[in-house]
């Protein structure tokens, strides 16, 4: 039987499924953060990017299906979430998408693929316009690239317990696990105010993109991931059922399935 968890219910009170033992783990210092990365696995490389305010054990129920599917892969949590730090200077997703390079930069890898869940796939989709040659494809679930394309915000049990399970994880792996307040007021600064990317921004995306959504996504305007979709040349535009912003915990077999289509079909 497929494995739901459609309210957050099991995640809230357990977490994602326990990650795989790493086969190298460790951290790169960069503009005065410490960033948190582990690879898992041989072959083609995949990075997941986490969303925001969570950190890499979300990805729990994917890991598995993509090391059985024969790819390595690359998790890295996002400066000042999960295990990696940061500094006073303001979030902006460009500088985590500098940091990602600099992790791909530390294990060598001159490509991967991307999959991203929310403000990742945000910092995926910038590193597809800015390093290009670093990036295979991009599966872009559930955000927006500019102010126009979120919904007005409206607290939800399923967001409270999601909310409630980064809380307990922050204080379980943070460095600085007391300050889950503050780094919630920095990450929701960046989110209020980018990002801000434009149409002709967009139409210069050469890799491949899937422009993923689910059908219940409470962040994200339905309209703003079709124009996604239309502004980046041959970009996919795919709808999960059933589903909302937390596709990967909720149904993971539907997601895992449209992301190992999308990253089978790469060149």
């Amino acid at each position: 039987m497929e494995q739901q968890d459609d309210e957050l219910i099991h995640f809230e009170a357990h977490g994602a499924a326990p990650l795989p033992p790493a086969a190298v783990e460790g951290h790169v210092g960069r503009e005065g953060a410490r960033i948190w990365y582990a690879s898992h696995g041989t072959g083609p490389a995949v990075i997941l990017l986490h969303g925001g305010l969570g950190h890499s054990g979300n990805w729990g129920y994917q890991v598995p299906g993509l090391l059985a599917n024969g790819r390595r892969v690359v998790l890295i949590d996002s400066r000042g979430h999960g295990r990696s730090t940061r500094d006073d200077r303001p979030y902006s997703y460009e500088l985590m998408a500098a940091d990602v390079l600099a992790v791909m930069d530390e294990l060598r890898l001159e490509t991967a693929a991307f999959v991203g869940w929310s403000d990742g796939a945000c910092i995926a989709l910038i590193l597809a316009m800015t390093a290009p040659s670093r990036v295979e494809g991009v599966f872009f679930f559930a955000c927006n690239m500019d102010p126009s394309g979120t919904l007005e915000f409206v607290p939800t049990p399923v967001i409270d317990r999601c909310f409630a399970r980064h809380a307990k994880d922050y204080a379980a792996v943070s460095a600085t696990p007391d300050d889950f307040n503050s780094f919630v007021d920095a990450v929701s600064l960046m989110m209020r105010t980018e990002p801000n990317y434009q149409a002709s921004d967009l139409a210069r995306i050469e890799v491949p993109v899937a422009i993923v959504l689910g059908e219940h996504d409470e962040f994200i305007r339905r309209e703003h991931a079709e124009y996604l979709a239309r502004s980046i040349p041959g970009a996919e535009m795919i709808y999960l059922k059933g589903v909302s912003h937390f596709a990967p915990l909720q149904r993971p077999a539907e997601f895992n399935a449209a992301a190992l289509s999308f990253l089978g079909a790469l060149p």
